[in-house]
């Protein structure tokens, strides 16, 4: 109705009221009736102005939600056909509300981060759900093939987009270092796939070149190239249906009758960069958390600090940041780094000093301001306490795990009543499809009572640290001016470990005569 009322004043102005003007004398057109008024130039202009802001589209501003799950859901974007592979792979992940419990505990550290990541980038947002497909958010997940992190990347491909692996650290375990690597890797597939989403991500999977000929094998036949039309490895083609069974479960939760635990919509953790090498246990103490805490937030570091070459950063509860920097602040660059004092002997070198604490020939370098290789008998150094001494204490098992070689290892397993390669490949952490692999099978197989599977897993040879190597059970009687804090301070131990071995109250004062259960290193005390 605007439009037509601002054409037709439009005319009418050009045509209908025609005037012509001679000096105090205004003539109007005899078509123009008595009563009308001409509309002024300004008039014109506004209508029209109205009129272009009517045939603008209204843009809706996204809501706001708590929940991540929730603002996932909202974008989801790519189309899930409801095939075979896909409704097989939602069935199995609708009947395991456990597992996907186990997700939502897993990812609340990481998913808004990395939700982040994928809107600043505009990739689908279906992307976020990638890391429940590659490890579920498991960020010391280890594949039979040595990929390593939430994101699963190989070392020869963690090089290729530039994360750092050594002695010290491995990036592809760390969440923000892994996560702009999948993403740049993805968008590299993306564009090299010709804007093929469902293509790039099964080469992630498979690797660019796998998909790269099946797609021109398929030219070549004149035959379509899309994902469903490729013929691609077992594993790939269940890759990605996985992927759209999430995203279609996720998208129809009330429909089959899942839920997805609540993760707040909010920044809850912070990237520090500390500046300089950092004993990770001090680290700890200094953000108030536990250690097993911090490396659950920072899983790249292998070691008991951060690599001597960086990086030097750590990712930390938000409210924890301020006063971790405060206490940062405070604390000297060579008190950031538990050391000894060292006497250098007849014969000793820097990697020989090195290998004798279990160090590095650079963190050495670092500690003491070298600037050169060179040293000489009777110079004093300070030498950091390498994981042999700090693992014992702090560095848990599963960091040792993680760092260890790989071992195959080759189980049977026999079919129980209600088995399913779901219950059997979550029981042995291996995913349907290797089973299905292994045993010559398709992933919708239905298993026999008393078949016999095989189960091929990876077993790490994890050295035990030097406190379960040398670790000599003794009994203490408490003598008179003895307390928990001395006690420990004697055998190095701590005072929590001689709580939780003899079960008293640290609160309670020592008896003289009482005896104590100690669990001493030998080779320290």
């Amino acid at each position: 109705m605007i439009k037509k009322s601002t054409a037709l004043i439009a005319a009418m102005f050009v045509s209908g009221c025609q005037m012509t003007q001679q000096p105090d004398i205004l003539v109007v057109n005899e078509q123009t009736p008595a009563d009308f008024v001409a509309a002024q130039p300004n008039d014109v202009v506004n209508a029209l102005t109205l009129d272009a802001l009517n045939d603008q589209q209204i843009v809706e501003e996204a809501p706001v939600f708590d929940d991540v799950w929730e603002r996932i859901r909202y974008q989801l974007s790519i189309p899930v056909p409801q095939n075979r592979a896909i409704v097989s792979e939602r069935n199995y992940y609708a009947k395991h509300q456990s597992y996907l419990d186990r997700i939502s505990k897993r990812g609340s550290p990481y998913l808004y981060y990395i939700v982040e990541e994928v809107e600043k980038r505009e990739m689908p947002i279906e992307l976020a759900l990638l890391p429940i497909v590659e490890s579920a958010f498991d960020p010391f997940g280890f594949s039979q093939r040595a990929a390593s992190g939430i994101w699963q990347f190989m070392p020869e491909t963690g090089e290729r987009f530039k994360l750092k692996q050594n002695w010290w650290y491995d990036g592809r375990r760390d969440i923000v270092e892994s996560t702009r690597a999948a993403l740049d890797y993805l968008s590299y597939l993306h564009k090299t796939l010709e804007g093929d989403w469902l293509n790039a991500i099964a080469a992630y999977n498979s690797g660019e070149g796998r998909v790269l000929r099946a797609i021109q094998k398929n030219r070549q036949k004149h035959l379509p190239t899309d994902f469903w039309s490729l013929d691609l490895p077992k594993e790939t083609t269940a890759y990605v249906p996985k992927l759209l069974a999430l995203s279609d479960l996720l998208k129809r939760s009330d429909e089959f009758k899942v839920t997805w635990q609540p993760i707040v919509n909010a920044q809850v953790v912070d990237v520090v960069d500390v500046g300089s090498q950092i004993d990770l246990a001090l680290a700890a103490e200094m953000a108030q958390m536990s250690i097993t805490e911090l490396y659950r937030l920072n899983p790249g570091f292998n070691r008991w600090a951060t690599d001597p070459q960086g990086p030097h950063t750590l990712l930390l509860p938000l409210d924890i940041v301020a006063p971790f920097n405060e206490q940062l602040a405070k604390t000297d660059l060579k008190q950031r780094i538990r050391w000894q004092h060292y006497v250098v002997q007849k014969g000793d070198s820097l990697s020989v000093i090195a290998k004798k604490f279990d160090t590095s020939t650079q963190s050495i370098q670092t500690l003491n301001e070298l600037s050169s290789n060179m040293i000489k008998v009777g110079q004093e150094l300070l030498v950091p306490l390498s994981d042999a001494n700090i693992d014992n204490e702090h560095l848990s098992k599963q960091m040792r795990l993680a760092a260890a070689p790989v071992k195959k290892q080759t189980v049977r397993y026999k079919v129980k009543k209600g088995d399913t390669l779901w219950d059997i490949s979550n029981a042995h952490d291996v995913t349907i499809q290797q089973l299905a692999n292994w045993n010559k099978m398709s992933a919708d197989s239905i298993l026999k009572l008393n078949q016999e599977l095989v189960i091929h897993k990876s077993s790490q040879a994890v050295q035990p640290s030097r406190l379960e190597q040398s670790a000599k059970a003794i009994t203490y009687k408490v003598r008179k001016g003895d307390s928990l804090a001395r006690i420990a301070s004697k055998f190095k131990v701590s005072v929590d470990d001689i709580v939780k071995w003899n079960k008293i109250d640290s609160k309670q004062y020592l008896q003289p005569g009482q005896k104590l259960k100690l669990n001493v290193d030998v080779t320290r005390t």
